[in-house]
């Protein structure tokens, strides 16, 4: 085999064409992953504009091996490993190529196509550079020559679409001419790849079992011990003994490779990733050869900064009360993103260069910071790197507090004002920011804020978040809030607007019985509530628009009491408002065959639908805008393409992607995304009510009889093919078990593990009462052997071949759903769809076996 450090642009380049074997997986980056080298793309970028010399960053190695080679036609490679990286990569440029097109630039487009996306002088498969899978073969077919459907659901679709979006907000956060140009040098010339070359004749099944199969590597931090203790050959064992294994075995593996990597960058190497530690460790220490006392001195700083890493994770460990107080509530709030900046004011406390209260107050002003960001839904990019730049950056001349503050108000560091932060409070679906502990948090901490005589243990209480206006309200809640629409607004459309702002919700131990009962009902167990909150709930006389609004300016009063703001404390002229950039992210990642309203974008984004309309109607250039259509799903009469733009329909290209309209112009309902589905496609943890999934127990009696009463009782027609459908699904060896919401939710289990590893899947949620069928896809792409997308598709396929079940591809991500009404005269196909899922998890089972 024959090894070369290579770039992408020189690995792709000439008459060539890199076939995905069919024993890969498909293609399976996320978001995560794409955002991670977007960022390190990102990072390339800034460093070249701003005249820094810059190297090339290691991307990882692609192993080759010779495929079969015809006469006048391209040499062809098969990818033993690194398909990922190399499918990753060929989208990036797709979207660049893109990207290129809608601003005007054709020789931009025709760089990028025939250098890097097709071999120009071929003609059918030849004509990529690159072959996945047959599996990912279509979608990234579509994406390469840019058909009306690229862009789809699956993780091919979605990568696209990552790309196309950051290079849109890229060039709009900018004012830099250079800045795309530069992105295009960095894709080509700065991104390193390791390129292994096999023999013709190497077994390429062999080469990819040895590189999948070995054994656990060593970490960045054994690699830097071992290192130090090579340079240590007098005193190393001692120090050893007396140091560095102590401190490994209080911290234990994860959380030394984090100490390691937290010391380069509280010493000032902020852009230094966890991947790289080992390299930036042993280029700081080098010149440290032979110096066995500054060595060991260099050891013992590590292991006191050891010491204050533990009082961070655990801070019962902090003497201090002030410090221990705060750190408490940051370890609540979970995540590691703080960590930089705490462990810097750790060692001011200990060095004696600040106090234990001034470090308080400026832990403090962290929380702020991270609370007012999530409750404002402030986008979450560039917040690491903010933290590792703080200990570097911070003013030494001013008490550590008043530095961090000034720190974390400047400009482009979004700390939420108390305006912005009252804004947010009564327009955005907090019910969908952070996660639920985040959420939980937050309304304990306004819980707090009412220093009761007797406060309520929330260790030992299990309590949950409650929307008091429910979210799937009876027609009484409907009439209250018809006395409040605007003109031309429904009930439903104002109850969308509301239920997820936090001035509707709260905490309760008592979800299930609240439930969406009458408000009269929620009263009377709200009154018996130990919260403070809850009380004050209960003392109104009605909940509507007026009374959730008031409550969130008193929720806010309590919050700027408790979260102190920025210097200053004004909203920064001149600034884009967030949600344009949430309302374009949201656009983007909508899969080809979707469409959306201004209401749903506008309660995903905290807003109202005429200012999202006017928004899109004045930036006709936002991507995907013309999937956004009327409550109805008709295209708005106001819509432009931008000036000049000769280009067809919104009708005819959602058309030509599948989207179906009726004769008077109304587009599909099922192919229509819901704010909820929005906000789950950019990756808000929109969680269903713990009530609303399946409980961890079996089948449970009372449960049970529930499940059948209400069904009987509101679809009477469906009850007997429904039970039919669960007693088969128990024969094929599966179990069913109920949700404890007023609603009883029903679930088909199937436990596709072991004794020892069990692997629950369920392809189905039952309402009884709402009377709809959810097909789980959002929980199926992360279990086996449904993560692919081929399986979920061939799921969505069978149970579309049934009269009345009519699912968009375009949701293979999500939950979409069909009437209950279904089963009354298909169960048997039903049952048929059913026994295919449970016959393709015993496969994979004994696959995995």
């Amino acid at each position: 085999m024959r090894a070369q450090e290579i770039t992408f642009l020189k690995l792709v380049q000439g008459e060539k064409q890199f076939q995905v074997p069919l024993y890969q997986r498909t293609y399976s980056w996320g978001r995560e992953q794409l955002k991670r080298l977007w960022e390190d793309v990102g990072e390339l970028v800034d460093q070249h504009l701003s005249g820094e010399v810059v190297a090339p960053h290691f991307l990882g190695s692609v192993v080759l091996a010779p495929g079969q080679f015809q006469a006048g036609g391209v040499q062809r490679w098969l990818v033993v490993d690194g398909q990922q990286r190399l499918t990753t990569l060929m989208l990036a440029f797709t979207a660049l190529r893109d990207h290129f097109g809608k601003s005007g630039d054709a020789r931009g487009v025709d760089r990028v196509h025939r250098q890097i996306l097709v071999n120009e002088f071929h003609e059918g498969i030849d004509r990529y550079r690159l072959l996945p899978t047959q599996a990912d073969r279509e979608a990234y077919t579509a994406c390469i020559q840019s058909r009306a459907d690229a862009g789809g659901s699956d993780n091919i679709g979605a990568a696209y679409r990552f790309f196309l979006g950051a290079l849109a907000e890229g060039q709009e956060a900018t004012a830099d001419d250079r800045w795309i140009a530069t992105v295009e040098t960095v894709l080509k010339d700065l991104l390193s790849i390791v390129e292994i070359t096999a023999e013709s004749g190497d077994n390429v099944y062999r080469i990819f079992e040895s590189i999948n199969n070995t054994g656990v590597g060593l970490s960045q931090s054994d690699l830097l011990r071992n290192y130090v203790f090579m340079l240590l050959p007098k005193r190393g064992e001692r120090v050893y003994q007396e140091l560095w294994l102590p401190m490994q075995q209080s911290l234990g593996p994860k959380n030394l490779e984090l100490l390691v990597w937290l010391d380069l960058v509280v010493r000032g190497h902020h852009k230094t990733k966890q991947s790289e530690i080992y390299r930036g460790q042993q280029k700081r220490l080098q010149p440290l050869a032979g110096d066995e006392d500054a060595l060991q001195r260099e050891i013992a700083q590590l292991v006191e900064r050891g010491g204050r890493l533990l009082r961070i994770i655990d801070p019962r460990r902090e003497t201090s009360p002030a410090l221990r107080e705060v750190l408490e509530r940051l370890a609540s709030w979970g995540g590691q993103t703080h960590y930089p900046l705490t462990l810097h004011l750790l060692d001011l406390v200990d060095e004696g260069s600040t106090t234990s209260n001034d470090a308080a107050e400026a832990l403090l002003y962290v929380e702020s910071y991270l609370v007012r960001r999530l409750i404002c839904q402030t986008p979450t990019s560039n917040l690491n790197r903010i933290f590792m730049e703080a200990p570097k950056e911070l003013e030494t001349d001013r008490p550590a507090a008043e530095a961090v503050r000034r720190f974390l108000s400047g400009r482009r560091r979004r700390w939420p004002s108390d305006e912005e932060l009252r804004e947010a409070v009564r327009s955005k679906p907090f019910y969908w920011s952070g996660r639920p502990p985040q959420r939980s948090y937050i309304l304990r901490r306004l819980e707090e804020s009412y220093g009761s005589s007797e406060p309520v243990d929330f260790a030992k209480a299990s309590l949950s978040v409650e929307h008091v206006l429910p979210q799937r309200p009876a027609a009484s809640w409907f009439d209250l809030l018809a006395e409040e629409t605007e003109p031309n607004q429904t009930p439903q459309e104002l109850h969308d607007l509301l239920v997820h702002t936090l001035g509707n919700l709260t905490l309760t131990g008592d979800n299930a019985k609240l439930s969406n009962s009458p408000f009269e009902r929620k009263q009377q167990i709200l009154d018996s509530s130990a919260l403070r909150m809850n009380q004050e709930i209960a003392a109104e006389k009605r909940w509507g628009k007026a009374e959730i609004l008031a409550r969130a300016d008193r929720l806010t009063d309590r919050a700027v009491e408790l979260w102190p703001g920025p210097i200053g404390g004004v909203k920064p002229a001149g600034e884009e408002w967030p949600g344009w950039a949430e309302l374009r992210a949201a656009l983007v990642a909508m899969p080809s065959g979707t469409w959306t309203t201004y209401g749903d974008v506008a309660e995903l984004i905290g807003s109202h639908p005429v200012p999202v309309g006017t928004y899109l109607g004045s930036h006709p250039t936002v991507i995907g805008a013309y999937r956004v259509l009327t409550a109805d799903g008709r295209i708005s009469p106001a819509f432009r393409w931008a000036d000049g733009a000769d280009r067809p329909s919104p009708q005819e290209l959602l058309m030509s992607e599948g989207v179906g309209f009726d004769p008077s112009g109304r587009a599909r309902g099922a192919q229509r995304l819901s704010a909820a589905e929005l906000a789950t496609l950019l990756g808000k943890d929109v969680t269903q009510p713990a009530s609303h999934d399946p409980l961890p127990e079996g089948e449970d009696a009372a449960a049970a009889e529930r499940f059948r009463a209400q069904l009987q009782e509101h679809w009477p027609e469906a009850s007997a093919g429904v039970l039919s459908v669960l007693d088969f699904w128990r024969v094929q060896g599966g179990y069913v078990t109920y949700g404890k919401h007023e609603e009883t939710s029903c679930f088909p289990m199937l436990d596709a593990g072991t004794s020892r590893r069990p692997h629950l899947i369920w392809p189905l949620a039952i309402y009884p009462v709402s009377g709809t069928v959810e097909v789980v896809f959002q929980y199926l792409k992360d279990r086996t052997p449904f993560d692919g997308t081929e399986q979920r598709r061939e799921l969505l396929n069978r149970l579309n071949k049934i009269d009345g079940i009519d699912l968009p591809e375009a949701k293979l991500e999500l939950r979409p759903s069909f009437p209950v009404r279904v089963f009354a005269e298909h169960g048997e196909e039903i049952c048929g769809v059913l026994d295919w899922f449970v016959h393709t998890a015993a496969l994979d089972l004994a696959q995995r076996d």
